[in-house]
Protein backbone atom coordinates (compact mmCIF):
# COMPACT_ATOMS: atom_id res chain seq x y z
CA UNK A 1 0.00 0.00 0.00
CA UNK A 2 2.84 2.36 0.92
CA UNK A 3 4.74 1.38 -2.25
CA UNK A 4 1.66 2.01 -4.40
CA UNK A 5 1.14 5.41 -2.77
CA UNK A 6 4.67 6.54 -3.55
CA UNK A 7 4.54 5.14 -7.09
CA UNK A 8 1.49 7.38 -7.64
CA UNK A 9 3.27 10.40 -6.17
CA UNK A 10 6.40 9.72 -8.24
CA UNK A 11 4.30 9.55 -11.42
CA UNK A 12 2.79 12.89 -10.42
CA UNK A 13 6.27 14.37 -10.03
CA UNK A 14 7.35 13.06 -13.44
CA UNK A 15 4.28 14.39 -15.23
CA UNK A 16 4.48 17.76 -13.49
CA UNK A 17 0.83 17.64 -12.41
CA UNK A 18 -0.52 18.80 -9.07
CA UNK A 19 -0.01 21.89 -6.94
CA UNK A 20 2.83 23.98 -8.28
CA UNK A 21 4.14 21.35 -10.72
CA UNK A 22 7.17 20.39 -8.65
CA UNK A 23 8.71 18.41 -11.53
CA UNK A 24 8.68 21.59 -13.64
CA UNK A 25 10.58 23.59 -11.01
CA UNK A 26 13.27 20.98 -10.29
CA UNK A 27 15.86 19.61 -12.72
CA UNK A 28 15.37 15.94 -13.69
CA UNK A 29 18.26 14.85 -11.43
CA UNK A 30 16.36 16.24 -8.45
CA UNK A 31 13.11 14.37 -8.98
CA UNK A 32 14.24 11.23 -7.14
CA UNK A 33 15.65 13.43 -4.37
CA UNK A 34 12.25 15.10 -3.93
CA UNK A 35 10.55 11.72 -3.71
CA UNK A 36 13.00 10.49 -1.07
CA UNK A 37 12.71 13.69 0.98
CA UNK A 38 8.93 13.41 1.13
CA UNK A 39 9.11 9.69 1.93
CA UNK A 40 11.46 10.53 4.80
CA UNK A 41 9.20 13.27 6.15
CA UNK A 42 6.17 10.95 6.07
CA UNK A 43 7.75 7.67 7.19
CA UNK A 44 5.99 6.25 10.24
CA UNK A 45 8.69 3.66 10.93
CA UNK A 46 11.82 5.12 12.54
CA UNK A 47 14.17 2.53 10.98
CA UNK A 48 12.76 3.20 7.52
CA UNK A 49 13.15 6.93 8.13
CA UNK A 50 16.78 6.54 9.17
CA UNK A 51 17.58 4.50 6.06
CA UNK A 52 15.94 7.12 3.86
CA UNK A 53 17.87 9.87 5.63
CA UNK A 54 21.21 8.20 4.97
CA UNK A 55 20.26 7.68 1.31
CA UNK A 56 19.42 11.39 0.97
CA UNK A 57 22.64 12.48 2.69
CA UNK A 58 24.70 10.35 0.29
CA UNK A 59 23.21 12.17 -2.72
CA UNK A 60 25.32 14.86 -4.38
CA UNK A 61 22.12 16.83 -5.09
CA UNK A 62 21.18 17.04 -1.41
CA UNK A 63 22.30 20.58 -0.70
CA UNK A 64 20.62 22.76 1.92
CA UNK A 65 19.19 24.93 -0.84
CA UNK A 66 17.77 21.97 -2.80
CA UNK A 67 16.29 20.19 0.22
CA UNK A 68 14.82 23.44 1.60
CA UNK A 69 13.18 24.17 -1.75
CA UNK A 70 11.68 20.68 -1.92
CA UNK A 71 10.21 20.96 1.58
CA UNK A 72 8.85 24.47 1.05
CA UNK A 73 7.25 23.67 -2.29
CA UNK A 74 5.70 20.53 -0.86
CA UNK A 75 4.22 17.56 -2.61
CA UNK A 76 1.21 17.82 -4.92
CA UNK A 77 -2.05 17.49 -2.98
CA UNK A 78 -4.43 14.79 -4.16
CA UNK A 79 -8.19 15.27 -4.48
CA UNK A 80 -9.97 14.74 -1.15
CA UNK A 81 -13.61 14.62 -0.02
CA UNK A 82 -15.33 17.97 0.46
CA UNK A 83 -18.45 19.22 2.22
CA UNK A 84 -19.63 18.04 5.64
CA UNK A 85 -17.59 15.03 6.78
CA UNK A 86 -19.05 14.11 10.19
CA UNK A 87 -17.51 10.64 10.56
CA UNK A 88 -13.75 11.06 10.16
CA UNK A 89 -11.47 9.42 12.74
CA UNK A 90 -8.21 10.23 14.51
CA UNK A 91 -6.10 7.57 16.25
CA UNK A 92 -4.04 8.53 19.30
CA UNK A 93 -1.97 5.88 21.09
CA UNK A 94 -4.12 3.12 19.61
CA UNK A 95 -7.43 4.71 20.57
CA UNK A 96 -9.82 6.05 17.94
CA UNK A 97 -11.63 9.38 18.35
CA UNK A 98 -14.37 10.90 16.18
CA UNK A 99 -13.52 13.92 14.04
CA UNK A 100 -16.08 16.07 12.26
CA UNK A 101 -14.60 18.00 9.36
CA UNK A 102 -15.95 20.64 7.01
CA UNK A 103 -14.23 21.35 3.70
CA UNK A 104 -15.72 23.96 1.33
CA UNK A 105 -17.25 22.44 -1.78
CA UNK A 106 -15.12 24.93 -3.74
CA UNK A 107 -11.89 23.47 -2.28
CA UNK A 108 -8.99 23.49 -4.77
CA UNK A 109 -5.78 21.53 -4.22
CA UNK A 110 -3.62 24.40 -5.52
CA UNK A 111 -5.00 26.93 -3.02
CA UNK A 112 -3.94 27.30 0.63
CA UNK A 113 -6.71 27.43 3.23
CA UNK A 114 -6.93 28.52 6.85
CA UNK A 115 -7.84 25.89 9.43
CA UNK A 116 -9.99 26.40 12.54
CA UNK A 117 -9.85 23.68 15.21
CA UNK A 118 -12.84 23.94 17.54
CA UNK A 119 -13.10 22.15 20.91
CA UNK A 120 -16.56 21.34 22.27
CA UNK A 121 -17.81 21.74 25.83
CA UNK A 122 -19.06 19.18 28.36
CA UNK A 123 -21.98 17.12 27.07
CA UNK A 124 -21.45 18.03 23.42
CA UNK A 125 -19.66 16.52 20.43
CA UNK A 126 -17.52 17.86 17.65
CA UNK A 127 -20.31 17.22 15.15
CA UNK A 128 -22.67 19.53 17.02
CA UNK A 129 -20.09 22.32 16.96
CA UNK A 130 -19.43 21.70 13.27
CA UNK A 131 -23.03 22.58 12.46
CA UNK A 132 -22.87 25.81 14.48
CA UNK A 133 -19.69 27.09 12.87
CA UNK A 134 -19.48 25.99 9.26
CA UNK A 135 -22.08 28.28 7.71
CA UNK A 136 -20.32 31.39 9.05
CA UNK A 137 -16.69 30.67 8.18
CA UNK A 138 -16.92 31.15 4.44
CA UNK A 139 -15.05 29.48 1.59
CA UNK A 140 -11.49 30.15 2.76
CA UNK A 141 -11.54 27.97 5.89
CA UNK A 142 -11.54 24.31 6.81
CA UNK A 143 -13.13 23.45 10.14
CA UNK A 144 -12.02 20.51 12.31
CA UNK A 145 -14.05 19.53 15.39
CA UNK A 146 -12.66 16.50 17.25
CA UNK A 147 -14.70 14.80 19.98
CA UNK A 148 -13.17 13.93 23.35
CA UNK A 149 -15.08 12.23 26.22
CA UNK A 150 -16.75 14.77 28.53
CA UNK A 151 -14.85 17.56 26.82
CA UNK A 152 -11.89 16.88 29.13
CA UNK A 153 -9.48 18.89 26.99
CA UNK A 154 -7.21 19.51 29.98
CA UNK A 155 -5.72 15.99 29.72
CA UNK A 156 -2.53 14.92 27.97
CA UNK A 157 -4.31 12.57 25.58
CA UNK A 158 -6.73 15.33 24.57
CA UNK A 159 -3.73 17.54 23.88
CA UNK A 160 -2.29 14.81 21.67
CA UNK A 161 -5.65 14.47 19.90
CA UNK A 162 -5.64 18.14 18.95
CA UNK A 163 -2.04 18.00 17.70
CA UNK A 164 -2.74 14.85 15.67
CA UNK A 165 -5.91 16.43 14.24
CA UNK A 166 -3.85 19.32 12.92
CA UNK A 167 -1.23 16.96 11.47
CA UNK A 168 -3.86 14.74 9.85
CA UNK A 169 -5.74 17.60 8.19
CA UNK A 170 -2.57 19.35 6.98
CA UNK A 171 -1.31 16.09 5.46
CA UNK A 172 -4.48 15.63 3.42
CA UNK A 173 -5.52 19.19 2.61
CA UNK A 174 -3.60 22.24 1.46
CA UNK A 175 -3.51 24.19 4.72
CA UNK A 176 -1.65 27.46 5.25
CA UNK A 177 0.60 26.72 8.26
CA UNK A 178 0.57 30.42 9.12
CA UNK A 179 -3.24 30.43 9.45
CA UNK A 180 -4.15 27.68 11.93
CA UNK A 181 -6.50 28.76 14.75
CA UNK A 182 -7.61 27.11 17.98
CA UNK A 183 -10.89 27.92 19.69
CA UNK A 184 -13.20 26.28 22.19
CA UNK A 185 -16.19 26.81 24.45
CA UNK A 186 -16.34 26.10 28.22
CA UNK A 187 -14.19 22.98 28.77
CA UNK A 188 -13.11 23.46 25.17
CA UNK A 189 -12.05 26.99 26.06
CA UNK A 190 -9.87 25.63 28.87
CA UNK A 191 -8.32 23.32 26.29
CA UNK A 192 -7.76 26.24 23.93
CA UNK A 193 -5.86 28.03 26.69
CA UNK A 194 -3.79 25.02 27.78
CA UNK A 195 -2.94 23.64 24.35
CA UNK A 196 -2.58 27.13 22.93
CA UNK A 197 -0.09 28.11 25.64
CA UNK A 198 2.01 24.94 25.48
CA UNK A 199 2.06 24.89 21.66
CA UNK A 200 1.69 28.58 20.87
CA UNK A 201 4.05 28.54 17.83
CA UNK A 202 1.53 26.38 15.93
CA UNK A 203 -1.22 28.97 15.96
CA UNK A 204 -2.05 32.21 14.19
CA UNK A 205 -4.45 32.91 17.04
CA UNK A 206 -6.41 31.34 19.89
CA UNK A 207 -10.00 32.22 20.88
CA UNK A 208 -11.10 30.75 24.23
CA UNK A 209 -14.78 31.28 25.17
CA UNK A 210 -16.52 31.12 28.56
CA UNK A 211 -13.52 29.52 30.24
CA UNK A 212 -10.67 30.24 32.61
CA UNK A 213 -7.42 29.02 34.13
CA UNK A 214 -6.33 27.80 37.54
CA UNK A 215 -3.88 30.17 39.22
CA UNK A 216 -1.03 27.64 38.94
CA UNK A 217 -1.37 27.75 35.14
CA UNK A 218 -1.16 31.52 34.78
CA UNK A 219 2.64 31.61 34.23
CA UNK A 220 2.21 29.79 30.89
CA UNK A 221 0.43 32.83 29.48
CA UNK A 222 3.94 34.21 28.95
CA UNK A 223 4.27 31.74 26.04
CA UNK A 224 1.69 33.78 24.09
CA UNK A 225 4.07 36.68 23.38
CA UNK A 226 3.72 36.15 19.61
CA UNK A 227 0.24 34.59 19.49
CA UNK A 228 -2.86 36.80 18.99
CA UNK A 229 -5.65 36.22 21.54
CA UNK A 230 -9.41 36.79 21.31
CA UNK A 231 -11.36 36.16 24.55
CA UNK A 232 -15.18 35.95 24.75
CA UNK A 233 -17.13 35.63 28.01
CA UNK A 234 -20.66 36.31 29.24
CA UNK A 235 -20.98 38.76 32.11
CA UNK A 236 -23.92 36.69 33.47
CA UNK A 237 -22.13 33.34 33.21
CA UNK A 238 -22.86 31.33 36.38
CA UNK A 239 -21.02 28.17 35.33
CA UNK A 240 -17.65 29.79 34.72
CA UNK A 241 -17.91 33.33 36.09
CA UNK A 242 -16.54 36.16 33.99
CA UNK A 243 -13.93 37.03 36.61
CA UNK A 244 -11.97 34.00 35.36
CA UNK A 245 -11.39 35.66 32.00
CA UNK A 246 -10.93 39.06 33.60
CA UNK A 247 -8.08 37.70 35.71
CA UNK A 248 -6.43 36.31 32.57
CA UNK A 249 -6.79 39.70 30.90
CA UNK A 250 -5.04 41.33 33.87
CA UNK A 251 -2.20 38.85 33.58
CA UNK A 252 -1.84 39.60 29.87
CA UNK A 253 -1.81 43.30 30.69
CA UNK A 254 1.02 42.67 33.15
CA UNK A 255 3.02 41.03 30.34
CA UNK A 256 2.20 43.87 27.97
CA UNK A 257 0.65 41.46 25.45
CA UNK A 258 -2.13 42.71 23.16
CA UNK A 259 -5.47 40.86 23.10
CA UNK A 260 -9.15 41.30 22.31
CA UNK A 261 -11.60 40.89 25.20
CA UNK A 262 -15.33 40.68 24.48
CA UNK A 263 -17.73 40.45 27.42
CA UNK A 264 -21.36 40.11 26.35
CA UNK A 265 -24.54 40.43 28.44
CA UNK A 266 -26.71 37.99 26.50
CA UNK A 267 -28.43 34.99 28.08
CA UNK A 268 -29.64 31.70 26.61
CA UNK A 269 -33.04 30.26 27.67
CA UNK A 270 -31.36 27.05 28.86
CA UNK A 271 -27.65 27.84 29.32
CA UNK A 272 -28.08 31.30 30.82
CA UNK A 273 -24.96 33.41 30.34
CA UNK A 274 -22.77 30.37 29.74
CA UNK A 275 -22.89 30.16 25.97
CA UNK A 276 -21.42 31.59 22.79
CA UNK A 277 -23.89 33.96 21.12
CA UNK A 278 -24.06 33.64 17.35
CA UNK A 279 -23.94 37.44 17.20
CA UNK A 280 -20.28 37.29 18.31
CA UNK A 281 -19.18 34.99 15.50
CA UNK A 282 -18.97 37.51 12.60
CA UNK A 283 -16.51 39.69 14.53
CA UNK A 284 -14.49 36.64 15.53
CA UNK A 285 -14.27 35.40 11.93
CA UNK A 286 -13.29 38.90 10.82
CA UNK A 287 -10.55 38.76 13.45
CA UNK A 288 -9.39 35.40 12.05
CA UNK A 289 -9.27 36.98 8.60
CA UNK A 290 -6.64 39.49 9.74
CA UNK A 291 -4.32 37.17 11.67
CA UNK A 292 -1.13 35.64 10.30
CA UNK A 293 1.41 33.69 12.31
CA UNK A 294 4.93 35.09 12.50
CA UNK A 295 7.02 31.97 11.76
CA UNK A 296 10.34 33.34 13.05
CA UNK A 297 9.77 35.96 15.75
CA UNK A 298 12.92 37.73 16.89
CA UNK A 299 11.97 37.35 20.55
CA UNK A 300 10.56 34.23 22.21
CA UNK A 301 9.44 33.65 25.79
CA UNK A 302 9.10 30.06 26.95
CA UNK A 303 7.75 28.70 30.26
CA UNK A 304 7.75 24.94 30.72
CA UNK A 305 6.90 22.29 33.26
CA UNK A 306 8.90 19.06 33.16
CA UNK A 307 6.39 17.28 30.90
CA UNK A 308 6.55 19.74 27.98
CA UNK A 309 10.04 19.84 26.50
CA UNK A 310 9.02 20.00 22.84
CA UNK A 311 10.66 22.59 20.55
CA UNK A 312 9.06 26.02 20.80
CA UNK A 313 9.68 28.02 17.61
CA UNK A 314 13.50 28.17 17.48
CA UNK A 315 14.09 27.35 21.16
CA UNK A 316 13.99 24.15 23.24
CA UNK A 317 14.59 23.37 26.90
CA UNK A 318 16.91 20.36 27.27
CA UNK A 319 17.68 20.12 30.99
CA UNK A 320 16.48 21.98 34.07
CA UNK A 321 16.73 22.17 37.82
CA UNK A 322 14.00 20.19 39.65
CA UNK A 323 10.75 21.84 38.51
CA UNK A 324 7.01 21.13 38.57
CA UNK A 325 5.78 18.24 36.42
CA UNK A 326 2.16 17.78 35.37
CA UNK A 327 0.48 14.39 35.35
CA UNK A 328 -1.55 13.11 32.40
CA UNK A 329 -4.53 14.89 33.89
CA UNK A 330 -3.22 18.43 34.10
CA UNK A 331 -5.55 19.49 36.92
CA UNK A 332 -5.47 16.57 39.37
CA UNK A 333 -2.04 17.06 40.89
CA UNK A 334 -1.06 19.77 43.36
CA UNK A 335 2.37 18.97 44.77
CA UNK A 336 4.56 21.65 46.31
CA UNK A 337 6.38 22.59 43.09
CA UNK A 338 3.09 23.08 41.27
CA UNK A 339 1.63 25.05 44.14
CA UNK A 340 4.70 27.28 44.21
CA UNK A 341 4.68 27.47 40.38
CA UNK A 342 8.28 26.32 40.04
CA UNK A 343 8.69 26.28 36.27
CA UNK A 344 11.63 26.76 33.91
CA UNK A 345 11.73 29.93 31.87
CA UNK A 346 13.69 31.21 28.89
CA UNK A 347 13.52 34.64 27.30
CA UNK A 348 15.47 34.63 24.03
CA UNK A 349 15.98 37.45 21.54
CA UNK A 350 18.04 38.24 18.47
CA UNK A 351 19.43 41.48 19.86
CA UNK A 352 21.59 42.48 16.92
CA UNK A 353 23.55 41.17 13.98
CA UNK A 354 24.42 37.56 14.90
CA UNK A 355 23.97 38.36 18.60
CA UNK A 356 21.51 36.34 20.68
CA UNK A 357 20.68 37.25 24.28
CA UNK A 358 19.10 34.75 26.68
CA UNK A 359 17.72 34.99 30.20
CA UNK A 360 17.01 31.71 31.96
CA UNK A 361 15.48 30.58 35.24
CA UNK A 362 15.83 26.99 36.51
CA UNK A 363 17.52 26.09 33.19
CA UNK A 364 20.68 23.99 32.90
CA UNK A 365 20.83 23.40 29.15
CA UNK A 366 18.89 24.63 26.13
CA UNK A 367 18.99 24.49 22.33
CA UNK A 368 18.78 27.17 19.66
CA UNK A 369 17.66 26.28 16.12
CA UNK A 370 18.78 28.78 13.50
CA UNK A 371 18.69 29.40 9.76
CA UNK A 372 19.96 31.90 7.20
CA UNK A 373 16.97 34.20 7.74
CA UNK A 374 18.00 34.69 11.36
CA UNK A 375 21.80 34.89 11.21
CA UNK A 376 24.62 35.39 8.71
CA UNK A 377 26.43 32.06 8.45
CA UNK A 378 29.57 33.78 7.13
CA UNK A 379 30.09 35.66 10.41
CA UNK A 380 30.64 34.53 14.02
CA UNK A 381 27.62 34.08 16.26
CA UNK A 382 27.58 35.37 19.84
CA UNK A 383 25.26 33.98 22.52
CA UNK A 384 24.98 35.65 25.94
CA UNK A 385 23.16 33.78 28.72
CA UNK A 386 22.22 35.70 31.85
CA UNK A 387 24.77 38.33 30.86
CA UNK A 388 27.68 35.91 30.40
CA UNK A 389 29.25 34.76 27.16
CA UNK A 390 28.15 31.18 26.51
CA UNK A 391 29.08 30.78 22.82
CA UNK A 392 31.11 32.68 20.26
CA UNK A 393 32.18 31.31 16.92
CA UNK A 394 31.10 30.29 13.45
CA UNK A 395 28.34 27.79 12.85
CA UNK A 396 28.10 25.35 9.96
CA UNK A 397 24.68 24.53 8.48
CA UNK A 398 23.86 20.86 8.10
CA UNK A 399 21.50 19.06 5.71
CA UNK A 400 21.06 16.35 8.33
CA UNK A 401 19.93 18.89 10.95
CA UNK A 402 17.61 20.47 8.40
CA UNK A 403 15.95 17.14 7.61
CA UNK A 404 15.71 15.86 11.17
CA UNK A 405 14.10 19.09 12.36
CA UNK A 406 11.75 19.20 9.37
CA UNK A 407 10.56 15.66 10.11
CA UNK A 408 10.06 16.46 13.79
CA UNK A 409 8.20 19.72 13.24
CA UNK A 410 6.26 19.02 10.00
CA UNK A 411 6.21 22.77 9.36
CA UNK A 412 7.62 23.98 6.01
CA UNK A 413 7.66 27.58 7.24
CA UNK A 414 10.20 26.70 9.95
CA UNK A 415 13.31 25.03 8.55
CA UNK A 416 16.48 25.01 10.65
CA UNK A 417 19.91 23.86 9.48
CA UNK A 418 21.73 24.83 12.70
CA UNK A 419 21.27 23.18 16.10
CA UNK A 420 23.27 24.92 18.81
CA UNK A 421 23.27 23.44 22.33
CA UNK A 422 24.11 25.78 25.22
CA UNK A 423 24.97 24.67 28.75
CA UNK A 424 24.44 27.25 31.47
CA UNK A 425 27.31 27.53 33.89
CA UNK A 426 26.08 28.07 37.43
CA UNK A 427 28.05 30.51 39.58
CA UNK A 428 30.15 28.88 42.28
CA UNK A 429 28.44 28.82 45.73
Amino acid sequence: MILLRWMIILVTFLTGSGAGGLAESLPPSSESLASRVHQYLDASDSEEAEQLLQTILSSEQASIEAVSRIIKEGRPYQSQPTGILPSEQIVVRGQTYPLSLFVPESYETAKRYALVVCLHGFGFTGEEYLERWRTRLGEDYLLACPTYPSGAWFTRRAEELVLETIQDVTRRYHIDHDRVFLTGMSNGGIGAWLIGMHHAPLFAGIAPMASGLDDVLMPFLANLRNTPIHIIHGSKDQVMPAHLSRSIAKELDAHGYPYVYREHEREHPIAGGHYFPKEELPDLVAWFDHQRREPLPRRVTLVRDASHFQPFTWVRLDATDPIAAFSDDLVDKRDERIKRRVYAKLDVSIAGSNRIEVRGEHVQRYSLFLNEQMIDFSKPVTVLTNGSLSFEGTVVPSVETLLRQARLRQDPERLFSIHLTIAITKPAP
